[in-house]
């Protein structure tokens, strides 16, 4: 009897055996996507408002197509240009503050030998991010409004009363040390995570040649963790146009008497949506320009990190 051929034996493509050995994760991972796909791409559409003339009548897809008519009134719209600059100085001046002190509280911490007393200080620093910006709005007011408790005080010191909150030139500075106050403990948890990872025998043989504590900061800790920062410093670019100063935060803080120097533009959306001509084809449009520019500002800072030998985001 003749011997029957064997078949070769057909074997799974690598890709595929992975997927299928690790199919548990990969199953835990659909609730993400698919809260991604529903409430972050499907949206998308909603952009093709911002080349349209929005009527109700019409709806999305019926609505008056005016082209790029919506971003030419953009740049000709004085409130917007004014929460633009607002946008901008808050977001700068985050980065100018905000940003270098999540560095120096990770070194800061990073320093201390004591574990417990280090994990003490870690929750204290941490603890006000996990308060919502309402509940921090309402505390800031009754401390630091024209009635609050620091006037009271003031007051009864015979002293001049002062309120950051209708201040032109005092709200900015509250912002950004408001919001020094909430964050700078979650900013340093990445820090912290990075430091973690340095070779402690680096810093063993740096005492070994005589360095002091400063000399081992300086040439050890800070190269260890400087693509962390750089890394953090693009993502922090492209948050620029977005979360210099949420809109949590100042739309709870701000008020008529300091719209000059305190709104900016997603409060300039949520005003001209819901409060103004809601107009809808012109506001997506400035949130279509928004987020395109940051876009862009990342983009760019990430080309001059990797442009100078740094590891950037891709």
């Amino acid at each position: 009897m003749e011997a029957r051929a064997l078949k070769p034996r057909t074997s799974r493509p690598a890709w595929l055996r992975q997927v299928w050995n690790c199919r548990l994760l990969y199953l835990m991972i659909i609730p993400l996507i698919v809260w991604y796909v529903m409430f972050c791409y499907v949206p998308m559409a909603g952009l093709y408002l911002a080349f349209e003339d929005f009527s109700y009548k019409g709806g999305i897809w019926g609505s008056k197509w005016v082209g790029l008519a919506n971003f030419e009134a953009i740049l000709t719209d004085s409130e917007f240009l004014r929460a633009f600059r607002n946008t901008l100085i808050f977001s700068f001046g985050k980065l100018l503050l905000q940003f270098p002190a999540a560095i120096i509280l990770a070194l800061a911490l990073n320093e201390i030998r004591q574990p417990r007393l280090k994990k003490i200080y870690q929750t204290v620093f941490t603890f006000p991010h996990f308060i919502s910006w309402v509940v921090m709005a309402g505390i800031l007011k009754n401390m630091f409004a024209s009635n609050g408790v620091i006037n009271q005080l003031l007051t009864v010191a015979g002293m001049e009363t002062v309120s950051p909150l209708l201040s032109m030139s005092g709200f900015r500075p509250f912002i950004w040390l408001s919001n020094i106050w909430k964050e700078v403990g979650w900013d340093t948890i990445i820090y912290m995570a990075a430091l973690a990872g340095i070779d402690p025998g680096l810093y063993e043989a740096a005492e070994i040649d005589g360095a002091n504590r400063w000399r081992k900061i300086w040439h050890i800790t800070l190269p260890g963790i400087r693509s962390t920062i750089l890394i953090m410093l693009i993502l922090e670019i492209g948050r620029v146009m977005t979360t210099g100063a949420s809109f949590d935060q100042v739309f709870n803080l701000y008020s008529p008497p300091i719209y000059e120097v305190s709104d900016t533009i997603d409060t300039y959306i949520y005003r001209t949506s819901f409060n103004g001509t809601k107009d809808f084809g012109y506001t997506t449009a400035v949130g279509l320009f928004k987020s395109v520019l940051g876009v862009l500002m990342m983009l760019g800072a990430n080309k001059l990190v990797t442009a100078c030998g740094e590891d950037g985001l891709f």
